[in-house]
């Protein structure tokens, strides 16, 4: 029996083995970049091994370093998570010829489906190796690894030599592989895909279909299991299908199968990820059993049942990414100050309060998993768990997130793949609390006096205080009385440093609050930034100006990209790499590149100046 896993990941995933190993009495072995030195997963762990650097090059994506720490540490089995090495052929062999149980499939199944390319051949799918005008729109994908990494949709001939190149970077950063190809694109296509599992004595169980179709830069956002609005017959199909391409490879452990299903409700087969998913609490959820116990438990030779468990209910999982969706999904770093979730849904993640977000790998923050009787049921509870979240540290997507959940055409399962770039505007609107600048101003102002703002004999003046929120100046005026502080328009019942409550048209209101340095205050859900009483009037950038909208990496500069070239607005100058994702920085407007600090290999922070493009 296995006494010790070295889990070869980060973050979540490690997390959530951890998680089962300790029930199960296993001994786990963390390793750790150097910036992950004092992260979650390294905490948990019995056990941690460092891998000297902080890129994934460097680290998690160097297989003869985890087989020397896993060997070094005593471990006797290797759990590889997924994303990093999960699908690398390569190192599955290595952790066999080391003498360690490798808690995966064969590795000749890995070859022959982790690659899409392979996988492809085998389903005896046709490949497209020359495209033309006819084609279009098109997908290149990266033929190994996941996560929507080295994916681009072209909708023009002309662009796809760079959709090309970029999708190549993208997915040698990502899984050391820059292999890719490219496939018809289905518009308006639902992604649905099978959970399976197969142990080592010719037993495959189909665990039902999850639907992945909320995505960003093909990258899942929203998962639900079982797909709505299938058929009985097409979900059969399905669930033939993916035990079919199981036993087709011999299959052994947990893995996907996943489908494009179009409009007119035809599959095409679109790759099976050798490995456990993001999404799998979904199917935990729905059939009542531990995956990763599962996978162990095949891993030591034990046999499955004959058959599954009979699913139950429905449930539904959203991931919380610290990215900025209204601004084009830029990630987001800095201190989580405080993640905490109501009870009756279960939290999956790899930080705790006071971690920090770095800018060297994915942004997922946590996943929040709903289950219920129902979807409708799963859908409310899952929303109302997330709007009541408390999340104070940088920007998430939470609100898309519960916009998404209450969208009509979610709702009643009319998604599809094209969900986020029909409706993203509207998901993305806010209106913030028009009276959480009050609240803030009030428990500043009781957390900065001795006397908590008690009364004074003579009327005081009115007090000023300018906060941000939602991108807009808002300004806030009190006052101290016999009676109290007051607002106009509202009664203050109470106010202290961490709540205040306000009675408005004859409502009482409540409004926790929490301030982290001098100008960071959060209400409730809502974000403010606390705003110097006269504002900086040499705080301004020249017309023109390219600032780092995240920090990053400069991983390409744009040929002929030079101090007194002349730029169109919208030409892309150079791109930045946060996060293990690619992102565009473009001109703003036509004229003379003036200035460049900019250079290929460069670390920027955010809102460092890049360049300035003078208008001609």
């Amino acid at each position: 029996m296995i006494s010790t896993v070295l889990v070869a990941n980060r973050g979540e995933i490690a997390c959530r083995v951890f998680r089962t190993c300790r029930e199960l009495g296993i001994r786990t072995v963390a390793v750790h970049s150097d910036a992950d030195e004092h992260a979650l997963h390294t905490r948990l762990a019995d056990a941690a091994v460092r891998l000297p650097g902080s890129t994934p090059q460097e680290t998690y994506l160097r297989g003869e370093s985890i087989v020397k720490a896993a060997v070094a540490a005593g471990a006797d089995a290797v759990h590889p998570g997924y994303g990093f090495l999960s699908e690398n052929a390569d190192f599955a062999r290595a952790v066999l010829a080391a003498g360690l149980v490798w808690i995966g499939p064969p590795p000749e199944a890995i070859e022959a489906m982790a690659s899409k390319t392979r996988a492809k051949h085998l389903m005896g799918i046709p490949s497209l190796d020359h495209v033309t005008e006819n084609d279009l729109p098109v997908l290149v994908k990266a033929a190994a690894g996941g996560g929507g990494r080295g994916m681009r949709v072209v909708r023009q001939l002309a662009d796809l030599e760079a959709e090309l190149t970029a999708a190549r970077a993208e997915a040698t950063s990502a899984f050391g592989d820059g292999e890719v190809f490219v496939e018809p694109y289905v518009e308006g296509g639902r992604h649905v895909e099978v959970q399976i599992l197969a142990d080592t004595h010719g037993t495959v169980w189909s665990l039902g279909t999850r639907d992945c179709s909320l995505q960003r830069r093909h990258q899942k956002v929203i998962e639900e299991s079982p797909a709505p609005g299938l058929t009985d017959q097409l979900a059969q199909e399905l669930g033939d299908l993916a035990i079919r391409a199981a036993r087709a490879v011999a299959y052994e452990g947990a893995g996907t199968v996943e489908f494009l299903i179009s409009p007119d409700n035809k599959a095409h087969f679109l790759e099976m990820n050798t490995r456990l998913q993001v999404e799998h609490p979904v199917t935990e959820a729905v059939f009542g059993i531990d995956l990763v116990a599962l996978q162990l438990r095949v891993a030591e030779g034990e046999p499955l049942d004959s058959d599954p468990p009979h699913p139950q209910g429905h449930a539904i999982e959203a991931r919380l990414y610290a990215e900025d969706p209204a601004t084009d999904w830029t990630p987001q770093t800095g201190t989580l100050h405080r993640l905490a979730v109501p009870n009756g849904v279960r939290l999956d993640t790899g930080y705790t309060d006071g971690d920090e977000i770095g800018v060297h790998y994915d942004p997922m923050l946590a996943k929040v998993i709903a289950h219920a009787p129902t979807r409708a049921e799963a859908l409310r509870k899952l929303a109302g768990a997330l709007d009541r979240a408390t999340i104070h540290g940088p920007i998430t997507n939470r609100a898309l997130l519960v916009n998404s959940l209450r969208h009509k055409e979610f709702t009643t399962a009319h998604m599809d793949t094209g969900f986020y770039d029909r409706h993203l505007p509207d998901l993305t609107h806010q209106t913030p609390d028009p009276h959480a600048p009050l609240a803030a101003a009030l428990a500043d102002t009781h957390g900065r006096s001795r006397f908590g703002g008690a009364w004074r004999n003579v009327p005081s003046q009115p007090q000023l205080k300018r906060y941000a929120m939602a991108g807009e100046e808002h300004e806030v005026h009190y006052r101290h009385t016999r009676t109290g502080l007051t607002a106009d328009g509202v009664r203050v019942v109470h106010a202290d440093a961490g709540r205040v409550v306000l009675e408005v048209d004859g409502v009482q209101r409540k409004f926790e609050v929490a301030a982290y340095g001098d100008d960071q205050v959060y209400v409730n859900a809502t974000t403010l930034t606390a705003l110097p009483r006269f504002p900086d009037p040499t705080a301004q950038l020249a017309p023109g100006s390219l600032v780092a909208p995240m920090p990053g990496t400069v991983v390409r500069v744009a040929e002929g990209v030079t101090v007194g070239a002349q730029v169109t607005a919208g030409a892309t100058l150079l791109w930045l790499e946060a996060m293990k994702m690619e992102h565009k920085i473009t001109a703003p407007v036509t004229g003379e590149l003036t200035v460049l600090h900019a250079g290929l290999g460069h670390q920027v922070q955010v809102g460092a100046l890049l360049a300035v493009v003078e208008p001609t």
